[in-house]
């Protein structure tokens, strides 16, 4: 059986697409193992944020139908909004 090769992606949308019907297993063989890997984890400011019960429960819901929690699911909102927003100003 031939090696599957990872595709190039022109973006990140892109690669997320491919890998939500994609299983990482049948590509392993085109990977290699990485040196040097550092993560590094910006400093996150706490803030306090007021919403209806109601509006907690839907998040809820929803980060658990996307197997996260809703705080993250909330930060990625915020981050891809503040994205849109900051290139509209460019604009």
């Amino acid at each position: 059986m031939a090696k599957k090769r990872i595709p190039h992606f022109e973006t990140d949308e892109e690669a997320a697409e491919f890998w939500d019907t994609h299983s990482f297993a049948d590509y392993i063989d085109d990977t290699e193992p990485a040196d040097d890997v550092v993560f590094v984890m910006r400093p996150l400011k706490q803030i306090s944020l007021r919403l209806a019960q109601g509006q907690v429960e839907q998040l809820k819901r929803i980060a658990a139908h996307r197997g996260i929690r809703y705080q993250t699911m909330l930060r990625m909102w915020i981050t891809e909004r503040v994205r849109e927003e900051t290139q509209a100003l460019r604009s």
